[in-house]
């Protein structure tokens, strides 16, 4: 705790960290010991109780959030002839079409938020492996970011409207944004429910014993606040 500077000492004093908040305090919370300058994001922590070395208790998809993620999302699309056009026409800021694109990417630049592709681009899309998949960018079918180009209009306007993916680490958890500091409360938890409800209906049939073990929510630099998980798990998404 010596290494944390004033501020952050000053929003864990607001904490009780042996306590499980009721979801709708604990982001209201968030916004209280949020200290930053700039509108921090607002991330939930979720633990469950699967085994990550296991292929059959993965858990990996992604989550429209209602109430969007507060920021402009800049989208990739991998699609040549049609689903060039197609991709252009709905709204995509990069459309990777040839090899000087892919030789960019490959070289490094990465200023993309989302990356999506048509199946018959993946085979030049595999050798950006390394640079795409530390960052969370790799086009992925389970994660509904590989689709025909039919699609490319709708995962467009979903990823633009606060699609975000999620993917179990190595150490069973799960990290994802819900949106700003800024959000009203009633915002945050409309989001905050919309995850929770999928990752509920993601549970892997072989997982056995609790689910969702602990639950918790953060600012960017702020201090954790953990959830009760079955006050979560009860609540209602919106329709």
């Amino acid at each position: 705790m010596s290494n944390r500077g004033r501020k952050y000492r000053e929003a864990l004093e607001k904490v009780d960290r042996e306590r499980l908040y009721e979801p709708r305090e604990a982001l209201d919370l968030v916004k209280e010991t949020s200290y930053t300058k700039f509108d921090a994001t607002v991330d939930v922590h979720l633990r469950l109780g699967v085994d990550p070395r296991q292929s059959d208790q993965q858990v990996r998809g992604s989550v429209l959030l209602p109430q969007g993620l507060g920021k402009e999302v800049c989208v990739l699309v991998f699609a040549a002839g049609e689903g060039e056009k197609i991709a252009r026409e709905a709204g995509a800021d990069y459309v990777a079409s040839d090899d000087e694109m892919i030789q960019k990417i490959q070289d490094g630049w990465t200023d993309f938020d989302v990356a999506i592709a048509v199946p018959e681009m993946m085979g030049r899309v595999g050798r950006l492996g390394r640079v795409l998949g530390p960052r969370g960018l790799m086009p992925n079918p389970k994660a509904g970011t590989v689709a025909p180009e039919e699609d490319l209009p709708r995962l467009i306007e979903e990823a633009k409207a606060g699609r975000v993916e999620y993917r179990l680490d190595k150490t069973s958890n799960l990290h994802i944004p819900i949106g700003k500091v800024s959000f009203s409360v009633e915002k945050l938890m409309d989001n905050f429910t919309a995850v929770v409800d999928v990752i509920e209906k993601a549970r892997p049939a072989s997982a056995k014993g609790i689910y969702m073990r602990k639950i918790t929510v953060t600012s960017t630099m702020g201090p954790g606040i953990k959830v009760d998980p079955v006050q979560a798990q009860a609540l209602e998404p919106a329709l």
